[in-house]
């Protein structure tokens, strides 16, 4: 049985944060660039900025209490504040600059980004990354999105986006890190630009 997929409020996204933390402890990119030292916490931390500022200028979508989470943010979102920004920099330590490993090619204009998606590992495996992305595909179209990029660290992340209708536009290989490819969808049933609605 598929969990409800549903928009997360603010008080889940701390259990959203955990479900993050313990998907991407593996992840070549995460991995890459959040120091070994006190690496679980850092990462779990990172996630939670990142998801509070999802929450408040895009959407963060979560599978049944937090088994798994997606977040994405539209084109015009904010730049994080500058607190938010202090502490990217202390999490990041001493690899902030690997950060910038992942610039290729620039996303068209207008692409909404699907910031992360995450599933427990223990709920790997049953579909639920899809069914995520689905609900993200429709929850932007019904916002206005028309168009969705996104990056991803991982080979077999770009065959299940490629599932659900994304091509690569870039591939950018550090010396030092793992490959990542930028990746775009079209969305041809999104809603018209004046009927976005926030939730």
């Amino acid at each position: 049985m598929t969990p409800h997929l549903r928009l997360a409020a603010e008080n889940e996204l701390d259990a959203a944060a955990d479900a993050l933390a313990a998907a991407f402890e593996h992840y070549p990119w995460t991995r890459h660039v959040i120091p070994d030292d006190d690496y679980a916490w850092r990462l779990r931390e990172l996630q939670l900025v990142y998801l509070r500022h999802a929450h408040v200028h895009g959407f963060v979508a979560l599978a049944g209490p937090a088994d798994g989470v997606i977040a994405v943010l539209p084109p015009d979102a904010s730049e994080p504040e500058p607190a938010a920004v202090d502490r990217i920099v202390q999490l990041h330590g001493d690899r902030l600059g690997r950060l910038g490993d992942s610039e290729g090619a620039s996303p068209e204009p207008g692409s909404w980004r699907i910031e992360t998606v995450g599933v427990l590992p223990a709920r790997q495996g049953r579909g639920l990354a899809s069914e995520l992305i689905r609900f993200a595909l429709a929850e932007g179209a019904r916002r206005g999105a028309g168009r969705f990029a996104l990056d991803t660290s991982d080979e077999r992340n770009v065959r299940l986006y490629e599932r659900h209708g994304f091509t690569v536009v870039s591939r950018v290989d550090p010396p030092d890190g793992p490959p990542v490819w930028g990746m775009s969808a079209v969305v041809a049933d999104a809603a018209p630009a004046n009927g976005r609605t926030r939730a």
